[in-house]
């Protein structure tokens, strides 16, 4: 090869180089400035962000009844499935509960339920908080509305209220306990397949859905849930007192559930009403304040930028990389 052709080929060498390095500063500087508006986005959503939480605040009827000192209905919803994790947790059903109560203007204290049930855990956690905070603010009265549905958990919390009020056509009660699981022996037959298990402990394995269900299994977690469904039943016993009377109706413990007029007749509720008409009637306040804990919006917001930056970042450092 001449010394002309190497030159050449130098020189075709030193262009695509060039043209490489232009391609990745490019590349560079665009993410660097999708980078630089994800930011500018996420400082003006926040600002917006506290922008409409002063809106809000100046246009929410109880946040002004706070400040001009009338006296309004403190609430805090029970909703959906109570569960360590979720909304209707004792996590942040408690802490909620306890700053409706310590309100010094509030007239009294409203329990909306509107839920299936969930964990006994979890629901004797917030009736024993309940019964606690009745007993330290004696003088502030507390009422709960059973919205759609307020069955199992979802009841057994609001036992720990004074009165119950609910819709006619309110689903109440299901003051019962159930485990489920299921069983894939035959499958496992049918197609050839064996479970090779070890445990150390007999009963290390009770819940395993692909062995033959025991009688004598079956028989310790019936036990174990008639244990659980004792706990429900003093609860709703103390909190009800002398308005339920078991002898009267067998089945009040038995899981069933009635509608609001047949709980009314069963001793489960008191009256009938929704949340406002419960505040302006009963706690005889025209203003109700939501003290449950709502989630930050601004702070999923910033968990989905911040997945989205992360993203970025990737992708920029995989550049410098590359």
């Amino acid at each position: 090869m001449n010394d002309e052709n190497q030159q050449a080929i130098d020189a075709l060498k030193e262009v695509a180089l060039a043209g490489i390095k232009e391609q990745k500063s490019a590349r560079r500087w665009s993410i660097f400035f999708k980078l630089g508006f994800l930011a500018v986005g996420l400082i003006s959503l926040v600002m917006l962000g506290g922008l409409l939480g002063n809106v809000a605040q100046m246009a929410n009827p109880g946040l002004a009844a706070m400040a001009s000192g009338k006296g309004y209905a403190s609430m805090v919803s029970v909703s959906g499935t109570i569960l360590d994790g979720e909304s209707a947790s004792a996590n942040n059903l408690i802490p909620a509960l306890r700053k409706a109560f310590e309100d010094k203007e509030s007239k009294g204290v409203i329990i909306r339920c509107n839920s299936p049930g969930g964990s006994p855990v979890q629901s004797n956690q917030v009736f024993q908080e309940i019964m606690r905070l009745r007993d330290l603010y004696p003088e502030k009265p507390v009422v709960a509305v059973a919205e759609d549905v307020c069955a199992s958990g979802g009841y057994y919390i609001i036992a720990a209220a004074q009165d119950i009020y609910t819709d006619k056509s309110s689903l109440v009660g299901s003051i019962g306990v159930r485990m489920d699981s299921f069983g894939f022996v035959e499958i496992m037959n049918k197609l050839g397949v064996e479970s090779r298990q070890i445990t150390a402990g007999k009963n290390k394995a009770l819940l395993d859905p692909f062995k033959p269900q025991q009688p004598e299994d079956v028989a310790y977690l019936e036990k174990l849930l008639e244990n659980t469904h004792s706990h429900f039943i003093e609860a709703v016993k103390t909190g009800r007192g002398d308005r339920i009377d078991e002898t009267a109706n067998p089945d009040l413990f038995t899981g069933l559930f009635w509608s609001g007029d047949q709980a009314k007749d069963l001793g489960l509720v008191d009256g009938f009403g929704s949340v406002r008409s419960v505040a302006r009637d009963v706690l005889k306040a025209e203003t109700i304040v939501d003290f449950t804990q709502q989630a930050d919006i601004l702070e999923r917001v910033s968990k989905r930028l911040g997945t989205s930056l992360r993203s970025r970042m990737n992708e920029l450092e995989n550049s410098f990389l590359r």
